[in-house]
């Protein structure tokens, strides 16, 4: 059963999807006005794995995730770096999209919407709310009525409308009927980006774009809407009150959100000045090392960045790796006389370690502990290798263990290790590779070549054989 904490309830709650065997998520993405740092990253790992986990368990997902191509930190780079607001967009979506290849983000089947191919959605929104006298117009901006929904209006980030009238995070306005309510279409300025409304020149305001975009794809309900912490006031407030008037659906039935990555205490952030470019952390370590950092720890927790985290995934994925190319080595041991009991104990681990898994996923997507379960069925793993000869049935449950390691950390977690059977000191991909020159210099007739490559690979306890359409080897 799976158990997810929600925001908007405060507590852990099972999980019933609106339709038995789907999954409609909705996450915030970025607002694409500079390279994305490491705290950015954390969002974009977690969800990305919450989706190979309802996968995993059987679950068809239909996951929305948005560009935020126009706000004022858009405009304001455009301007300093002399180029239009489109220009900006291209640019840092490429570098997104460049960034976070590398930490293994599922591309396939997700939807990606850019909030300036939706304005269209975003008025018909606004002339909505209008129309129920949750919104009004004043001097070519559009609010939002706080007062008028007021009810629930604070329910999801658990403040009360008083103590919000007097905080210091509501902007205040002169022409706003109260310092809570909130810009649903902003009045054209001078040199800005505008599309043409009901109410003038104009662009939206912020809040108003996620909930176009999710009501288009997902509908007025869905299952789950995700995002850092940060966002739960005023964004994800703003969005339930909006979407809710507008549309008469309850939204979003769960809310996700993941905690901070702090640097010595601090919460990372660019106003900070404390944030980390991903793509220079990923000149020194591997995406797989910082996937694996991110998910060492619980989502809701905060996560301290630092070098000696960073290490400590590295070495944790070198074991997983070390591990794995370990089994493929002792499977060109010849069989032997195998050790009854010693199978039947590392049976028993698998088979502990897959319940393990699941349970601390199914509680709220526990990836620790999921982690957790994992190094214990390596232990029990190496254990095996080191004291036990291979016999069919050992080869059998050592495979099996083998695959579930790899499905868990690589198809669930998102983990792209790399297990490569070593060949004196090559790989088994630089052997391929070397083929593919063998194979090129054989399609030019370079025989010469062609036969000295395959007498240096003999040499090496390589034999290779030519079939008709391809070469294979063996050591």
């Amino acid at each position: 059963m799976l158990r997810i904490f929600n925001t908007l309830k405060g507590k852990v709650e099972e999980f019933k999807p609106l339709k038995e065997g789907e999954v409609s998520m909705y996450v915030c993405g970025p607002t694409v006005y500079n390279y994305i740092h490491i705290g950015n990253a954390r969002p974009a790992i977690f969800f990305d794995t919450v989706r190979r986990y309802l996968e995993y368990r059987g679950y068809n997902v239909k996951y929305v995730q948005n560009f935020t191509d126009v706000d004022d930190k858009m405009i304001k780079r455009a301007n300093e770096e002399g180029i239009t607001l489109k220009e900006v967009a291209d640019k840092y979506i490429a570098a997104y999209f460049e960034d976070t290849a590398k930490v293994n983000l599922k591309e396939d089947g997700m939807l990606r919407p850019k909030a300036t191919e939706h304005i269209g959605e975003m008025i018909k929104l606004i002339k909505t709310l209008i129309e129920k006298d949750f919104a009004y117009e004043v001097q070519g901006d559009v609010y939002f009525s706080v007062k008028n929904y007021n009810e629930k209006y604070g329910e999801l980030s658990k403040q009360n409308t008083e103590d919000l009238q007097s905080g210091s995070r509501v902007d205040v306005n002169d022409i706003k009927r109260s310092p809570l309510d909130f810009a649903l279409w902003k009045a054209a300025k001078e040199g800005e980006p505008s599309w043409g409304s009901p109410w003038g020149k104009g662009r939206p305001g912020w809040h108003i774009e996620c909930s176009a975009m999710s009501n288009k794809y997902l509908g007025p309900t869905f299952d789950i809407h995700g995002g850092g912490q940060d966002l739960i006031f005023p964004h994800h407030e703003n969005e339930i009150a909006q979407s809710k008037c507008a549309t008469g659906g309850d939204f979003a039935r769960y809310w996700i959100h993941n905690g901070y990555i702090n640097v010595k205490g601090e919460k990372m952030s660019k106003s900070l000045g404390n944030f980390f470019l991903l793509r220079e952390v990923l000149e020194k370590y591997e995406g797989k090392v910082v996937r694996f950092f991110v998910l060492s720890s619980h989502y809701r927790k905060p996560i301290d960045f630092s070098e000696d985290e960073l290490n400590q995934a590295k070495a944790a994925v070198e074991r997983i790796e070390n591990s794995l190319m370990r089994v493929l080595e002792k499977m060109d041991e010849r069989d032997s006389i195998g050790d009854h009991l010693a199978v039947e104990s590392l049976a028993k681990a698998l088979e502990e370690s897959k319940t393990k898994f699941v349970a601390a996923m199914d509680e709220d997507f526990n990836t620790s502990q999921g982690i957790g379960s994992i190094f214990e069925l390596i232990k029990e793993m190496n254990k095996f290798m080191d004291g036990t000869s291979l016999d069919a049935e050992g080869r059998e449950v050592l495979t099996a263990a083998s695959d579930f390691i790899k499905e868990a950390i690589i198809e669930v977690l998102g983990v792209d290790i790399k297990v490569e059977k070593k060949v004196g000191n090559m790989t088994s991909e630089l052997v391929d590779f070397i083929l593919e020159i063998r194979q090129n210099a054989r399609v030019e007739r370079n025989w010469a070549l062609s036969d000295k490559i395959r007498d240096r690979l003999g040499d090496m306890g390589v034999k290779i054989k030519d079939g008709k359409d391809k070469t294979t080897w063996s050591i």
